[in-house]
Parts: C-alpha cells; structure tokens; sequence
C-alpha cells in the first residue's frame, strides 16, 4: 500500500455526495480542504468523529478549510448519517474504495490485535495548490479533531 506525504499531489476526485451532486477535489483549488477517511457511516467511532468535525466545523471554517468526509457507503446512507446526526459539511462517497486507495487508507490494519484488509481511518490536510500538507494514518476517532485543530493552530 502507497502511503502519502507532504508534499506529495493530492490524488483528484470526482465522487457523489450525500445528496447525490458530484463533487471533485478541482471544486476547492485556491482551499484549504481536510479530507478525512473513515470505515462506515453511523457506527460509534465515525459518528463520534463526524460529530467532532461538526462542533468544529465554524473555527475550521474561520481558518480557511473546508471538511470533506470520505467512506464506501452509499449516498443513501450517507444521507440518513447526515440527517440524524445533523452534519453541515459533505460526505463523499467511494463504494469502488478507488479514492479511498488512491489516498493509502485501504489495506491492512490491525483490528482487535488482529491483522484485517479495510479502511484505514486517515485524515489528509491538502493545501490551496492541491499539496498534501498532514498525511495522518490509523488516527484514533475520539479525540483527533482536537489534536489536528491543535497541530494546525486553530
């Protein structure tokens, strides 16, 4: 598995969203964008982090980035996540797991001390270039917002 760096280009993207719009990396060249990877919608450690870069989201905003949330689950239930848990930044859809691999966060992890293939909960800050600025694998969901808000000063 190919991991990203800073510095590194940040893979392009053309993906459906929770409303079913398409949305392309191209959308926030000029932004700052942190694009987060997580295993699947509505199970406690995603939701705990959505929701963590949901009560986030206007000192993040201030500071000049756009969220991106990035799984395999489908628009459909990227949207019931969305309305139950009142989430105000889009969700990105990748069933293909195309991007998600692009990005390194597909492969093996260690789940339950055991080795398994899946998603890797990674957190990308890409730059207003397009650049890999944070490339961030096996990240923790309790608690990594606030250390990345800390990390980039916000």
């Amino acid at each position: 598995m190919a991991t990203l760096s800073p510095g590194d280009k940040a893979p392009a993207f053309s993906l459906s969203d929770d409303t079913g719009k398409t949305v392309k990396l191209s959308d926030f060249k000029g932004k700052k964008v942190i694009l987060y990877v997580y295993p699947a919608a509505m199970t406690p450690g995603c939701t705990t982090q959505a929701c963590d870069f949901r009560d986030s989201l206007a000192p993040l905003k201030k500071a000049g980035y756009v969220i991106l949330g990035l799984s395999p689950d489908k628009p459909e239930k990227l949207a019931k996540f969305r309305e139950r848990d009142a989430l105000t930044f889009p969700l990105l859809s990748d069933p293909e797991k195309s991007v998600i691999s692009a990005y390194g966060a597909f492969g093996e992890k260690k789940l339950y001390g055991k080795a398994v293939v899946g998603i890797i909960r990674s957190t990308f800050v890409i730059d207003e270039k397009g650049k890999i600025e944070h490339a961030l694998y096996g990240v923790r969901a309790k608690g990594h917002v606030a250390k990345l808000r800390k990390d980039l000063g916000v």
